[in-house]
């Protein structure tokens, strides 16, 4: 028998249907899903410092538990000595059970070690469905050897969602764990 997420099986067996029934969808394929989780860090300050792009790839690969990699600029900005091609940042794109895995770690482990937690914010949705989440410290994640880190930076999480409405996708985020603040 294949291993399923805990989180997987829980969007399966029961989210499922308590979406169904709150919106009223005739098809099960209807019903939104999450479809991918993307990380991303910017480090600004690796124009001057090449090390730390390598530092941040390889925190970004620890935390998710895929390979993350490096991100170029687009274009040159003379303001910030900044050159075209240039890695200015990192991410990496979580599908499949690697998704669900890093959410169920980010809901039950990472999110309640942050100080004076209340809750994320539910402004971060953009429209058409999906949810953008920024983190101001990576040492959240008990993966993090907090000895080990030589900066400490935060990173944006966004969540890709099927959903046509951000209502629709606030609903199905909620349903999988994320704890949005109460108004």
């Amino acid at each position: 028998m294949a291993y399923v997420t805990r989180l997987k099986k829980e969007y399966n067996e029961r989210v499922i249907g308590a979406l169904k029934e709150e919106f009223g969808y005739k098809n099960i394929m209807q019903v939104p899903k999450l479809e991918k989780i993307v990380v991303s860090r910017g480090v600004g300050a690796a124009v001057a410092d090449k090390k730390l792009i390598d530092h941040a790839v390889e925190e970004l690969t620890t935390i998710t538990g895929q390979k993350s990699i490096a991100t170029m600029s687009k274009k040159d900005v003379a303001s910030f000595k900044l050159r075209k091609g240039m890695p200015i940042g990192c991410k990496v794109t979580l599908r499949g059970e690697r998704m669900y895995e890093f959410l169920d770690r980010l809901v039950t482990s990472a999110l309640p070690r942050v100080r004076d937690f209340q809750g994320i914010k539910a402004t971060g949705f953009d429209g058409r469905g999906n949810y953008n989440l920024g983190v101001t410290e990576q040492i959240i994640f008990p993966e993090i050897n907090i000895d080990k880190i030589n900066r400490i930076n935060g990173m944006d999480i966004t969540f890709v969602t099927s959903a046509q409405t951000d209502k629709e996708a606030k609903s199905l985020l909620t349903q999988l764990g994320l704890p949005f603040k109460k108004k």
